[in-house]
């Protein structure tokens, strides 16, 4: 094909060069061949497989004579070529030669060096399992539980004691759990099960523990085996199963039954972290929201297993987060608050200090958060170790910073640490990596990428909301894939840092409180007590400081957004967008709930320029008749009545996010029974089956997603059905793939799991955890140091 078509290709190359850029988007490279093979002359490359490899490449780096590209054949799979401009000749190239280049063109030519960190987590993983199917990615549970049964039943047919010691290591409060020092081996622990059983058969089924103890006591069991004789004796059988022969799902549902987790730390550091006022405050929002939800369907997850397992105990589960004296009306200055609609669930709040111990008493951005991380953990320990008055069995992160914080706990207690990312912040800035000394002083990337990069390989297993959340699609980078590897000159370069292929990877997708995100049409649950409430907030005549605009035809649907002010969010851009279609003001009004409305009130600079642009649409676009936007916070049962009350009109949601990496608003949106409108980058593309259950609209061509729009309300003025369709549809689809429920019966399963194989296989290896520490001391340690100066 090369030399069919050297000539073609050689002025698509000075195609590219005269674009006078030093590097070049996959959508820019895309643009520039589809306008080139247009013409005549250079038609003959389409029937080539140049468009599949123009396809392929994500971007490229040029400068004279030299373009080098960046492909990406399939998820995580990536390779890196250079072609000279004047030959035409190619050759492949390694990860650090191509960072190399890169690294040239933004310090100057010259500049580029072999004498620079290079990161690689590679050689501490050769002897993993590692899956190799995209089908596989987010699965990893599964993956483990098939490669590492077979292992385990070698181990157990040459006398391996690995099951025997992890069943005795079980304790709560003293209390010995599982198995006694009676069973000291696998022939011993065959022998008592078969013993045990017999016993069993001749006890009635519904038979509580305390019956039994004595007995099962004399032959080797401890309390754990479940509540009533049914229950033991079906334990019992999975586990002579397992020693038999490990099947994957047995060994699953036997290590479910575990009592392993009695105690749950969760830790969220940045923030207003509190359970009232603090949606619409910086940086809180849907992680605030998610937690406090996870927390409540945890607990009563893990009450039914001990509950199945015979214990009458309550589990606990402890939030950490920062204490804010000045805390801006909120509860954020206490250091304690229970948690509503849970047992023995709550807050601890402890404050971020400064270098010479002294508390800083306000809001700090989640961009300036570091230099306060490790002393801040440091004092995380001791509060869980007097809430609990023992460690705990679990400690989950969200976001960078709680990930991080995780990892320093999850090493000094040497227990199992989960992830949850919520978002990470390195693919919604373009070139973040590749130009973080210019926003460095800002957003201080060069410490939260290092800071994922430790805390990602040091997760036992890490859990995201969808799989685009790890490897993206075939147009996009998945957020933790672009973790695998990047370049940040002057500073590190990452040649191995984290592989989406890793079994640490699990997709388990929140839901929505189905006590507050119900369908519309289920009358007898709805909060008929706010209706006047909503009314005056949706259809009120009279403007105030917070609210602007007045609907002059309140007859018609509403289309209806509710998100934090910030550029990723994209509020804006939806205004511009319904702003600048006819067609659409024709059919609906628009509801904005976002920020404030008054920006002297807002401490945020991003949050600021939004809402002076909000003002500016407004004003230019004579919006006032047609939009509302009101700058409240509301209060979740509030807000889960909005939605029914919008779609009691026959109204939409429409999430117009430049980015979203679930988005839960979504979900409470189709659960509520509002056809929904989303974001195609990101999670939403698997939450809504378009068409079906909702639409994909593109945040980058308004114009389309417009007319997307206003062909819906057509449609429905023509066919009365399509409206309840759709509506039907997205409950549908809530129902069957994101409830709480499901969320922590997973959740509980993973961390017994992993737990399982930490314990009974290498999977946590000295060499990967020294290097973990040299990166924190030698990399985020001086990073952190030089933002305190």
């Amino acid at each position: 094909m090369l030399e069919r078509h050297r000539k073609s290709i050689y002025a698509l190359l000075k195609g590219y060069m005269s674009l006078g850029k030093k590097f070049l988007l996959k959508s820019e490279i895309s643009d520039l061949f589809k306008s080139f093979i247009a013409e005549e002359e250079n038609s003959a490359l389409a029937g080539t497989r140049m468009p599949i490899i123009i396809s392929q490449i994500q971007e490229a780096a040029l400068s004279s004579p030299w373009i080098y590209f960046a492909l990406r054949s399939r998820v995580a799979k990536w390779q890196y070529l250079r072609i000279h401009e004047e030959s035409v000749h190619v050759e492949e190239v390694s990860v650090s030669d191509y960072f190399m280049f890169k690294e040239s063109l933004v310090n100057g030519h010259g500049s580029a060096s072999d004498w620079v960190t290079e990161i690689d987590f590679g050689p501490f993983n050769r002897d993993l399992p590692r899956m190799h199917e995209q089908k596989s990615i987010g699965r990893g549970v599964e993956f483990m539980n098939r490669v590492l049964s077979s292992q385990l039943f070698q181990k157990i047919e040459k006398g391996g004691m690995e099951l025997v010691d992890f069943l005795r290591v079980h304790q709560y409060k003293g209390m010995q759990l599982m198995i006694n020092e009676k069973i000291t081996d696998v022939v011993k622990m065959r022998q008592a099960i078969r013993a045990a059983e017999n016993y069993l058969k001749g006890q009635p089924p519904d038979m509580k523990w305390d019956d039994v103890e004595q007995a099962m006591k004399g032959y080797g069991f401890e309390p754990g085996w479940g509540k009533t004789v049914t229950r033991m004796r079906d334990t019992m059988s999975l586990l002579t199963d397992i020693l038999e022969a490990p099947d994957p799902k047995t060994l699953g549902e036997f290590l479910g039954r575990i009592p392993m987790i009695f105690r749950i730390a969760i830790l969220s550091p940045h923030g207003y972290f509190s359970q009232g006022n603090v949606l619409g405050l910086p940086d809180t929002g849907g992680q605030v929201v998610y937690i406090l939800d996870q927390v409540r369907a945890l607990e009563k997850e893990m009450i039914k297993r001990l509950d199945e397992q015979g214990f009458e105990v309550d589990p606990e589960i402890v939030v950490v987060t920062r204490l804010i004296p000045e805390s801006n009306g909120t509860t954020c200055d206490q250091p304690t608050e229970s948690i509503v609609g849970t047992k023995n669930a709550r807050i601890i709040r402890i404050p971020f200090r400064n270098r010479n111990g002294e508390v800083i008493r306000h809001w700090i951005s989640r961009f300036e958060i570091w230099p306060y991380l490790e002393r801040f953990a440091e004092e995380a320990e001791k509060g869980l170790v007097a809430e609990f008055l023992a460690k705990p069995d679990l400690i989950i992160g969200n976001y960078s910073d709680g990930n991080l914080v995780g990892y320093l706990l999850s090493k000094r207690f040497q227990v199992t640490q989960c992830n949850i990312a919520h978002a990470l912040e390195k693919t919604k800035y373009l070139y973040s990596d590749l130009y973080w000394k210019d926003n460095d002083e800002r957003f201080h990337f060069s410490c939260q990428f290092t800071a994922d990069l430790i805390a990602m390989n040091s997760a036992d297993f890490i859990i995201t909301s969808t799989f685009q959340e790890i490897a993206g699609n075939a147009e996009n980078v998945g957020q933790y894939e672009s973790y695998q590897s990047f370049t940040m000159p002057g500073l590190y370069r990452v040649v191995n840092g984290i592989n989406g292929y890793d079994p640490k990877f699990n997709i388990v997708s929140p839901g929505a409180d189905a006590e507050i995100y119900f369908p519309f049409y289920e009358t007898g649950r709805r909060l008929s007590a706010m209706s006047g409430e909503l009314e005056e907030l949706v259809f009120g005549d009279k403007p105030t400081e917070e609210i602007r605009g007045v609907f002059q035809q309140k007859e018609k649907p509403i289309i209806f957004s509710m998100a934090r002010m910030d550029r990723i969010k994209n509020m804006t851009g939806l205004v511009e967008m319904y702003a600048n279609s006819p067609r659409l003001r024709k059919h609906a009004n628009l509801l904005i709930i976002s920020g404030y409305v008054n920006p002297d009130r807002s401490s945020d600079a991003d949050e600021k320029d939004q809402i002076g642009r909000m003002h500016d649409l407004m004003n230019r676009h004579n919006l006032d008749g047609e939009m509302r936007w009101c700058g409240v916070q509301l209060k979740k049962a509030v807000a889960g009545e909005l939605y029914r009350h919008i779609a009691d009109n026959k109204g939409v949601f429409v999430q117009p996010a430049l980015f979203e990496a679930f988005g839960l608003t979504i979900i409470e949106a189709m659960a509520s029974g509002l056809p929904t409108f989303a974001t195609c980058y990101g999670g939403p593309m698997e939450i809504i089956e378009d068409n079906v259950s909702g639409f994909h609209i593109d945040p980058n061509h308004p114009e389309d997603a417009a007319e997307t729009l206003a062909s819906f309300f057509e449609e429905c003025a023509r066919d009365k059905e399509y409206w309840k369709r759709i509506s039907d549809g997205g409950i549908d689809r809530v129902n069957r793939h994101y409830t709480w429920d499901l969320y922590a019966e997973r959740i509980m399963t993973l961390s017994r799991i992993y737990g399982f194989w930490k314990y009974v296989t290498n999977l946590e290896r000295g060499e990967t955890s020294r290097y973990l520490e040299m990166c924190y001391g030698l990399q985020y340690r001086k990073l952190v140091e030089k933002m305190e100066n």
